[in-house]
């Protein structure tokens, strides 16, 4: 197979990665990884003082007596929000942040501009009696404020929780009333894809369902007015604290920044603890290495405020750069708006779904026929496994010499797995390397390392920096270490199936408690989704395994274009392709055309979720999909009917 892209010798020996590993004396990008997973103790040390950590670390690692109990440099202390408003020196005239939305609308932020905000803003946290340890919760759209927030709460110590306002009230209960917040910030409203939603009513329901909450705060937002009984605009609330210094508490590497949540399509959502310092030191490898993100980069990520993507996205100023926040629908006015706003702001890195490309894609888009990205050198994707045909479009109708990075990772760890190497060539459909300092492996079920090109359980054998500390509320741990360290004892499992590529990169096959097992033989969703989008009659697909005669059988649920009707015809191609390039037992049983699919409010098909409602089990969280009317016009299906 050749490469689809590879980086000339000038553009190698420029990118940070290059120049790292030539300071520790690695020739390439083999040797520089299995130096960082062989030598853990000189290798996060050369991450910290590379990329700009403050302070002097001290000893790199303290193992304690299971994997999760590894503590990174213990005696290290450091406020993240000091560190993010630095931006290794950046000055206080250069752009913290700029943020569009979908009707156009701009603004730009100095750090200077950001600095006394985000002092403001801890002020007024403050005064409400906000201090170490306590929970701030944003429900908000992807906008500066929400920066602004996180920063302030960080700059005290307090622990920062979002998510987006797409979110209905269930959803942000199952979230937010389980960490108990004390103060809660929310928009009025949001606008998507042109449409103007009024979130005032869900509010008054979430602040009577919130007793923790001593201070609600609104932002105007959507053009819809903040007038909310017994709340505070965010303009009040911060107006007294005008000219406020900035006291920023240094705090302990493993103190918690984040509570993340789980995407909880089969429960109540997970409360995942970040600590400070792993999680930071991993966005600035991640960004710095592995994204060559450099100061005065425009960087952004399309995400809402209830995926990691958001935190990671907020700790690029930390590297000089500046963070783009998109508000709104990527295809909004017109299929082409992400890549238009690449070419108006001239990033240097564009970060989306796959989805949003296969979508792309499928809407027959050619972007590098009306634009030009001369400053574009990176585009990432993640989310979901990305199709060959996905990578071969970015080159062909985005841009020829772009470095393409799949990256895949989870709100487990807020950060990555396996990722891009901006020194090494891309091969479609593979993601480049395994991350540097993750000692990654793939598992067969025997708990053995499997072979290159077989299938197993993503894994990781030694402890990381951003580890969660655990979860919120599970005071003895059983529930966290039942969630990754109960497949194979004494290792991370991830939870999804992949494979190692000849050429030293991995291929994700799905989520591996959504694996297929028709007869016995575990089959990677991913797999037959690739085969699947090269139809173009199918807009979206989706896969599961439905019990049927004291087995399983495959099942394909397919969204066709507008106007196209599944026929026997189409039916046979799809089937013919499946079992030509994968084996006929991917083949599904059964494929039905259905008029929407479901998906959570990242973007992410709810395969478990659909597989839950066909075969009669109860889906415990329909308030964590975008689209739960999807689940029920599935499970009554006629097709789909076992009787």
């Amino acid at each position: 197979m050749q490469p689809l892209w590879s980086p000339s010798p000038g553009r190698v020996s420029h990118t940070q990665m290059f120049t790292f590993a030539q300071s520790v004396g690695r020739p390439d990008y083999p040797a520089l990884h299995a130096w960082s997973v062989q030598d853990p103790d000189a290798f996060w040390p050369a991450v910290w003082e590379h990329c700009g950590m403050p302070g002097r670390p001290g000893a790199p690692i303290e193992p304690g007596d299971w994997f999760g109990a590894t503590r990174y440099f213990p005696e290290a202390a450091l406020n993240a929000a000091e560190v993010i408003l630095d931006g290794r020196g950046a000055t206080a005239d250069a752009p913290m942040w700029i943020e569009v939305d979908e009707a156009g609308g701009r603004r730009v932020m100095s750090r200077g501009d950001a600095r006394r905000l985000v002092a403001e803003t801890a002020a007024a946290l403050r005064a409400d009696g906000v201090g170490v340890g306590d929970r701030v919760a944003a429900w908000m759209p992807n906008v500066i404020e929400t920066m602004v927030l996180m920063l302030a709460t960080s700059t005290i110590g307090a622990v920062f929780s979002s998510t987006s306002p797409d979110f209905g009230t269930a959803g942000v209960l199952d979230r937010f009333g389980q960490i108990e917040p004390v103060v809660l910030v929310a928009a009025s409203g949001y606008r998507y894809g042109g449409k103007q939603i009024d979130c005032r009513d869900k509010l008054v329901e979430v602040i009577a369902a919130l007793p923790s909450v001593r201070r609600t705060v609104v932002l105007p937002y959507g053009g819809v007015d903040p007038a909310v009984g017994g709340t505070t605009t965010w303009a009040d609330w911060t107006a007294a604290r005008r000219g406020a210094e900035a006291e920023f508490v240094q705090l302990p590497f493993d103190h918690p920044w984040y509570v993340l949540f789980s995407s909880g399509t089969t429960g109540v959502p997970k409360c995942i603890v970040h600590r400070t310092g792993g999680v930071l030191l991993q966005h600035l490898k991640e960004h710095q290495l592995h994204a060559d993100i450099r100061p005065g980069d425009r960087v952004l990520y399309f995400t809402t405020c209830g995926w990691m993507m958001w935190n990671w996205l907020a700790s690029v100023p930390a590297s000089g750069a500046t963070a783009v926040l998109y508000e709104g629908s990527p295809s909004y006015p017109s299929p082409n708006a992400l890549f238009d706003l690449a070419g108006r702001e001239r990033l240097t890195y564009l970060g989306v779904g796959a989805k949003l490309i296969d979508s792309s894609r499928k809407a027959g888009i050619s972007p590098i026929e009306v634009l030009e990205l001369p400053e574009l050198r990176t585009v990432a994707s993640t989310g979901s496994p990305l199709s060959v045909e996905g990578f071969e479009w970015v080159y062909e109708h985005v841009k020829a010499d772009v470095h393409l990075t799949s990256i895949s990772g989870g709100t487990d760890i807020c950060g990555c797995f396996v990722g891009g190497d901006p020194t090494s060539p891309v091969f479609a459909g593979e993601i480049q390397r395994p991350a540097l300092g993750m000692a990654i492996g793939v598992r067969t079920d025997a708990g053995k390392e499997a072979a290159v090109g077989e299938r197993g359980e993503l894994v990781c054998t030694q402890p990381f920096p951003s580890m969660p500390l655990g979860f919120w509320g599970d005071d003895d741990g059983g529930r966290y270490r039942a969630a990754y360290y109960d497949r194979f004892p004494g290792i991370w499992a991830q939870g999804d199936f992949a494979s190692w590529t000849e050429h030293g990169g991995m291929i994700i096959h799905g989520r591996s408690d959504a694996t297929l097992n028709p007869g016995g033989v575990r089959i990677g969703t991913a797999e037959i989704y690739r085969q699947v989008e090269r139809h173009a009659e199918v807009a979206e697909a989706l896969v599961f395994a439905q019990d049927w005669d004291d087995d399983t059988r495959v099942v394909l649920l397919v969204r066709l274009q507008s106007g196209v009707e599944l026929t026997d015809e189409i039916v046979a191609e799809i089937k013919a392709q499946i079992r030509r390039e994968c084996t006929p037992r991917h083949v599904p049983a059964l494929v039905v055309a259905v008029d929407d699919l479901p998906r959570t409010r990242s973007g992410k098909l709810a395969e478990l979720a659909v597989a839950d409602a066909v075969n009669g089990r109860e889906v415990r969280n329909t308030a964590a999909l975008a689209n739960p009317e999807a689940i029920t016009a599935i499970a009554r299906h006629p097709a789909l009917s076992s009787s």
